[in-house]
Formats: C-alpha cells, sequence, structure tokens
C-alpha cells in the first residue's frame, strides 16, 4: 500500500476518444482534471496509466464472506453438488455451518476480500450469519476481517448481520426463533456491523414472513442500522409477492423519518420478474410517494442457477436491473451473491466479470448500455448501500470533489498496439480482461491484497 499525488496519462470516462488525462488527488479526493502533457515536469509522485481507462471504484453490494469457497476448501471437499437445487443448497451449506471454526473462516473470507481488492472492488457488503448452529462465529471473523482490511487500508467492508433461518418459524436447536432473534439484536448492540438483514421467505407461513419483516424493521430503527432483506426467492406466481409489505411497513413505522443516511436493499426477488409493467409502475410510485432509500440487487449467477429449477422454466428468473433504472426509475444494482459453494458455484470475484455477462443476460448492448451495467457495479451499487449519496445521477464520469476511489486498468506499454488499451467504459465492459495488471485505489492510496 502506498499513496500517489499523480495518476497521469490515463484515459477517462465520458470524455472524448483518444483524449488522456492527469488527475491529481490531495487528501482522498480528486482534486484537478487536467489534459495530459507527455513532456510535463513535476515534482509530485506520479504513476503512469499507459493510456489505460481509469474509472471509480468497484463494489460488492451483496457478497456471503462466512460462505465462500466451501467447494473448493479441503475442510468442506466432500460436500459435492449432486441435484443442484435450492433445497441441497441449503442441507449442503447447513452441514458446512456445523463445522465452522474460525481459521477457516478468516482463510476464505480473506480469500474474498484479496481478490476483491486485486479486481478493484474498494467497498463492500458482507453478509455474516447468525443462528442456533453457528452462534457468532461467522460475526466475530466477519469483526476481525473488516478490521483487518480497515487497517490495511485495502478494502471498506460493512458488515451486515444476517438470519439466513427463520425468525419465528422451528428451525435445528431453535424451536420457536428465539435464539437467532437473541443473536442479531445482540449484533446489533456490538458497534461493528452496518446493516441488518433476514430471509422472510424461509419462513413456515405468510404471517411469520410479515413477522419477520416487522421484526427487522424495528431493529434496524432502534439501533439506527441499514436493512438487507433476501426476498420473494421464488418463480410461484401464486405466491404474495412480500415486497409490498416491506414498502408499506417503512411507511407505517414512518422508517424514513426515523432513520438517518441510512438504506434499504432487496436482492434475489425473483418473483417480481412474473410482474406486467403496471404492477412494477404501482411499486415504483409507491416508493418513490413515501421517498423510500430501497434499492434492488439483481444477482445473476446465482438466480440463473438456482432458479433454473423453477415451476416455470422458461421465465428468466433474475431482475432486468437495467430496465428497473430506465424505465421505472427505481436504483438497482448487480451483485456476485456467493462464490464457490453450492448456491453459486460458478463466477469470481470481480464485478466487472458480472457486467460482462449482463450485456447477453440483458441484451443490452449499446455504448449507454455498458455505462449503465459499470454504474451498477459501481456507483449504483455504492449508492444502495449507503457509502455515496443517492442521487438521480449515478454516471461514472470523474469529477473534480469525488472520492478518490478509483480502479485504473491495464495500459499499453512502450511499442504495443494502443488499440488493444481499454480506454473507454465500454470497452472495459465488452472486453472482459481477466483481471489483468488493475491497480486499485482507496482513497487516493493503492490497495493490494494480502497475498
Amino acid at each position: 500500500m502506498s499513496s500517489t499525488s499523480r495518476i497521469q496519462n490515463v484515459a477517462l470516462p465520458g470524455t472524448a476518444p483518444d483524449t488522456k488525462w492527469t488527475v491529481e488527488l490531495e487528501g482522498g479526493t480528486v482534486r484537478q482534471l487536467s489534459p495530459y502533457e507527455d513532456n510535463a515536469e513535476s515534482s509530485q509522485p506520479a504513476i503512469d496509466g499507459q493510456g489505460g481507462l481509469l474509472a471509480p471504484s468497484l463494489c460488492h453490494p451483496h457478497i456471503h464472506l462466512d460462505k465462500a469457497y466451501l467447494l473448493s476448501h479441503p475442510r468442506y471437499s466432500h460436500l459435492q453438488i449432486e441435484r443442484g437445487d435450492f433445497q441441497e443448497a441449503m442441507d449442503l451449506t447447513g452441514k458446512a455451518k456445523s463445522q465452522f471454526e474460525r481459521a477457516d473462516l478468516l482463510e476464505r473470507g480473506q480469500r474474498v476480500i484479496d481478490e476483491s481488492v486485486t479486481a478493484g472492488v474498494t467497498h463492500m457488503r458482507a453478509f455474516v450469519e447468525v443462528d442456533a448452529g453457528v452462534h457468532t462465529k461467522c460475526l466475530d471473523a466477519g469483526i476481525e476481517l473488516k478490521q483487518n482490511a480497515y487497517n490495511d487500508k485495502n478494502c471498506l467492508i460493512q458488515l451486515c448481520a444476517f438470519a439466513q433461518l427463520p425468525l419465528f418459524s422451528p428451525a435445528k436447536d431453535d424451536s420457536n426463533g428465539d435464539v437467532i432473534r437473541s443473536l442479531i439484536r445482540s449484533a446489533a448492540q456490538t458497534g461493528h456491523i452496518d446493516a441488518v438483514g433476514s430471509t422472510p421467505y424461509v419462513e413456515a407461513d405468510g404471517k411469520r414472513m410479515k413477522q419477520n419483516v416487522e421484526w427487522m424493521v424495528d431493529l434496524s430503527i432502534e439501533f439506527g442500522l441499514h436493512m438487507d432483506f433476501h426476498l420473494d426467492y421464488n418463480l410461484d406466481s401464486n405466491t404474495e409477492p412480500m415486497v409490498w409489505h416491506v414498502v408499506q411497513t417503512l411507511k407505517d413505522r414512518k422508517w424514513r423519518q426515523r432513520t438517518s443516511h441510512r438504506t434499504v436493499v432487496l436482492g434475489h426477488c425473483t418473483r417480481l420478474t412474473l410482474w406486467d409493467d403496471a404492477q412494477w409502475r404501482e411499486l415504483a410510485n409507491d416508493i418513490a410517494e413515501a421517498d423510500l432509500p430501497i434499492s434492488f440487487v439483481g444477482l445473476p449467477t446465482s438466480d440463473l442457477f438456482m432458479m433454473r429449477t423453477g415451476q416455470q422454466p422458461e421465465v428468466r428468473g433474475t431482475l432486468n436491473v437495467p430496465k428497473l433504472i430506465d424505465e421505472y426509475g427505481l436504483n438497482a444494482c448487480i451483485g456476485i451473491n456467493n462464490i464457490g459453494n453450492a448456491f453459486t458455484p460458478q463466477g469470481s470475484c470481480d464485478p466487472l466479470a458480472l457486467a460482462c455477462q449482463g450485456v447477453g443476460i440483458y441484451q443490452t448492448g449499446t455504448k449507454r448500455d455498458t455505462e449503465l451495467l459499470y454504474e451498477c457495479i459501481s456507483t449504483r451499487a455504492k449508492a444502495a448501500i449507503g457509502v455515496q449519496q443517492q442521487r438521480r445521477d449515478m454516471d461514472v464520469n470523474i469529477q473534480v470533489g469525488d472520492k478518490a476511489d478509483l480502479v485504473l486498468l491495464r495500459g499499453c506499454g512502450a511499442g504495443q498496439a494502443q488499440w488493444r488499451t481499454r480506454k473507454s467504459v465500454s470497452e472495459a465492459v465488452y472486453l472482459y480482461d481477466h483481471c489483468q495488471s488493475r491497480r486499485t485505489f482507496l482513497a487516493g492510496e493503492i490497495s493490494a491484497a494480502k497475498e
């Protein structure tokens, strides 16, 4: 890790093609932008970007720190996928959780952080589970990983104390949810977590799903925390979408007036892919009229793997994130979710790879489309988890006064063909670079993985 005051000879989003720029940094922010002069002299330390793209850094709005790499870690090598459905994923993960220990939680979690930082990630919301089986093992490991990353100045981690198991329905060693509710409440009091979250759909019936939502909303108000629901994770048209109850509960509890600079994230929401235009417009209007800072997170690598076994396999079972933004004015983004486990065996910790896949998943291939996809792994993702102010304009242009949270893509050395360098956001999204030689900057300091 080291600091710099100048990044020069770089391409910037939203500027004229083939122009090169110098970006001056000061106090963790962008102080000045100026055209690059090849022969200019300066006493300030500088990094030569060799014509590569410099853009806002990347963000994981939704990733599970404690359940990563279960399929590849030797401790869990006996727990392999045979059917590939949701229930098997729950069962395999439950068996793995019964074997969790501090050392392997730290080892696997650190790999997530290392590979994410290498990819250009400076911020993430990481879920750590608490329940009657793991108690605070995942939470304690998450707190240590968060503090280490902060001390190393390579990534800012929001921890979400997360209830994957029901809060009010029977679960193993927790007959009515008393244990898990007590653990979540205790976590909220530690001062180490930033959000609380749950999965209402795992409750035994609709009444308890609504009770789950209401309890979590009240908890977030009491402790002033962000809120994050895994919601409506099905493709069953006969199931009542719980999103309506979330919105109504937020309004009834006056959540917006009783919290400060907090956001609500709704992840998955695959049930809503069955909606028509009128239903989406009704929801968007309801959210806008109540001025609720709600963001949707599409998780295509998990959703398309899990939802392929749904009752309607012809339905594309993941939120059409670009459409939510462009047609309904909602804030939405995309995230990795799990990595290397039975919920999501495939993929990587690189959000840019996800944006590249999004061109085909969402059939969005125009220049503007690619810029929107980049927003969904950068500025919109940061707004969703509350690390940057939500605003209507989420473009990825770098401006004076912006935080110097940046990623620099590989440039082109002397004697190499310049056209092979990714000099625009479109090229970065279209032409995946396999994360080669990227450099990450958090508050103007160069971030580096531990390994």
